[in-house]
């Protein structure tokens, strides 16, 4: 037997930004089992020492695994760095100035990541992350299927559970995608949605739920696209459900799985979409992305997904010096 071959691989993953995503990811990662090493780093030095003892202090309650803050030197031998660092907009500044701040951010720590010689996956949280995940994509200089964005996956998961309510279904049996920006022009594949392998069109309509199935899918479409609102005029910000969805991402990575998850990732000709980082479906896996399905789309949802990347593109433009 090969010893080297069969030897465990040490499963370390890097949390760049110890905020309340970052550290609310930890805290879904730690009770996954997933990692044996989760390193937390952020450049508030007290805000990450607190982190980290919160944690490390709940180790009796969850699967083992090393909890601790860490340097740029630990990007080396990570599998995964995760970045959801990221600057809030102050009252009086333009998104623009926002984007143009976050971009010089995590195109920062893209280099510092790629000069240390990283060989594992780049997952970018920070928003907007379509445009911070070409922007990290360029400035490490790595190939694309290794820098992804978080994209849709919670968006998509937020379709799935209303929809999950409405048909009266376990939401483990419904299969549905949010594609494009991770923002306003973000769109329902109702093409691609079945509840337990039935076409979503031809389920809903014979379910009794509704009066006008139409009706309702526009309404669902606006609920899943406004949650963020809401949840951010509610408390401030998001945090369990996209920690959630991260360790998701996480768990096909570091456990191969394969899965098909709608991250975002740089299109280089599918779907006629090309120079652009946008949700699409992807398998991912230990590598990243290992392909893009090409699912074919209605008519409208294909122009939905141009308007989706000609938004993106006209952001990426503003920062040309940054990128």
């Amino acid at each position: 037997m090969d010893e080297k071959k069969y030897s465990k691989q040490h499963r370390k993953v890097i949390v760049v930004g110890a905020g309340s995503v970052g550290a609310t990811y930890c805290y879904a990662l730690a009770q996954s089992g997933l990692a044996d090493e989760i390193v937390l780093i952020d450049k508030n030095e007290d805000l990450v020492r607190g982190q980290v003892l919160d944690l490390v202090h709940g180790q009796p309650f969850f699967p083992t695994v090393i909890i601790r803050s860490g340097t740029i030197e630990d990007y080396a031998d990570a599998q995964i760095v995760v970045i959801t660092a990221g600057a809030a907009q102050r009252p009086g500044e333009t998104r623009l100035q926002l984007l143009q701040k976050n971009a010089d951010i995590v195109g920062g720590i893209a280099e510092d990541i790629s000069n240390h010689k990283c060989k594992g996956v780049m997952l970018i949280v920070s928003n907007p992350v379509d445009v911070l995940t070409y922007v990290a994509l360029k400035r490490s200089g790595w190939e694309r299927g290794r820098v992804i964005g978080s994209g849709t996956v919670l968006d998509s998961a937020r379709f799935r559970q209303l929809l999950s309510q409405h048909c009266g279904v376990d939401v483990h049996n419904v299969h549905a995608y949010f594609l494009g920006e991770h923002g306003d022009s973000e769109f329902a594949a109702w093409s691609m949605t079945n509840v337990a392998g039935i076409k979503i069109d031809e389920y809903c309509p014979v379910c009794g739920k509704c009066s006008d199935w139409k009706d309702q899918q526009r309404l669902i479409e606006k609920q899943v696209r406004e949650s963020a609102y809401y949840i951010i005029n509610s408390k401030g910000y998001t945090q369990f459900a996209v920690g959630l969805a991260l360790v998701r991402i996480t768990g096909s990575i570091l456990r191969s799985q394969n899965s098909v998850l709608s991250v975002s990732t740089l299109v280089e000709g599918e779907f006629g979409i090309r120079d652009v980082c946008l949700s699409v479906p992807c398998i991912v896996s230990d590598s990243g992305i290992v392909k893009i399905i090409m699912s074919p789309l209605a008519k409208e949802e294909m122009a939905s997904l141009s308007h989706s990347a000609d938004i993106l593109k006209k952001a990426i433009k503003s920062l040309e010096g940054n990128v």
